[in-house]
């Protein structure tokens, strides 16, 4: 059962009750317990295609509660639990998504070592996976997002994460945190986008998350090989321009890309080592969308006919 297959009085239901509404997202487990039903209304939407979990174990346990101060009348404010914990300072009540999304990512980034998890675009096309590692601002989500509204299946945007046992890559599918002027590109790149609220002056800028593609989030546990690794910047009015990297150089590049290469140790170098030395490996700048996913495409038609 979908997030979409109950109403809304049953999601509030479920989500202010002491069970909570456990959710699957990627790999995980996902329970929520909040009776903020404006937040109910945003997560509604953009997770409407993700699993209702029926499953006893949950990986993170999240409440999303007003404080019990005066604050909870004047300026009203939202905090992030997980496990009994309030790792954040409140932020606004109306900004309880984003707190939502980026706490999750805390959540995940400081205890999922089972794979090494690389700040990164994921996407895949002809069974096969291109891995965007880049620092905030480089384009990455707003090139991944794209390539997602124009049929490739979207992994994630924010984590590459490899399983350490055997390196395939695990798809995580989420709502996009397109920021600033990435919420007009994709809006103008595809109007049938479906964007949540727009959230002004939060630590990032201006932010809007776009909804993941539904066969992305219902293909979440087809794993896949990586098959590319891209350095994406965006530059304005540049042309799609690939170079490829030395191996000793995007080594370097990729391992600094992780959240845990260090906390892996051996197995987070030898996770590295292996994509380095089976992946084809590349720095592109762009600005055009379409121009660039059109290469990224013939790219990868000519990688499986170099397989074949």
């Amino acid at each position: 059962m979908k997030i979409k297959d109950i109403t809304f009085k049953q999601l509030v239901e479920h989500s202010s009750g002491s069970k909570g509404l456990c959710v699957s997202i990627g790999p995980f487990v996902v329970r929520i317990r909040t009776k903020e039903k404006s937040f109910l209304q945003t997560f509604s939407m953009l997770y409407q295609d993700f699993e209702v979990s029926e499953g006893e174990f949950v990986d993170f346990h999240i409440d999303m509660r007003r404080p019990t101060n005066v604050r909870r009348w004047v300026n009203a404010q939202i905090i992030f639990w997980v496990d009994g914990i309030a790792p954040f300072e409140p932020f606004p009540l109306d900004h309880a998504f984003p707190l939502f999304e980026w706490g999750l990512n805390w959540c995940i980034g400081r205890s999922a070592h089972q794979y090494l998890m690389l700040h990164s675009g994921v996407v895949e096309k002809y069974g096969k996976a291109i891995i965007f590692p880049a620092l905030p601002g480089s384009g990455k989500s707003t090139l991944s997002s794209a390539l997602g509204l124009r049929g490739w299946r979207f992994l994630s945007d924010e984590f590459g994460l490899i399983r350490a046992n055997d390196g395939l890559l695990q798809p995580m599918p989420r709502p996009v945190p397109l920021k600033n002027t990435s919420i007009q590109v994709i809006q103008n790149f595809e109007t049938s986008a479906v964007l949540g609220p727009v959230y002004p002056k939060t630590r990032k800028g201006t932010v809007s998350h776009l909804q993941s593609p539904t066969a992305s989030v219902e293909q979440s546990n087809k794993l896949v090989k990586p098959a590319m690794v891209i350095f994406p910047r965006y530059q304005e009015g540049s042309e799609t321009i690939f170079e490829e990297l030395p191996a000793h150089y995007a080594f370097l590049k990729l391992s600094t890309n992780s959240f845990n290469y260090e906390v892996m140790g051996l197995k987070g170098f030898e996770r590295v080592r292996d994509m380095i030395d089976s992946c084809t490996c590349l720095s592109l700048t762009y600005s055009n969308l379409d121009d660039v996913i059109d290469q990224l495409d013939k790219r990868l038609v000519n990688e499986s006919s170099h397989d074949g």
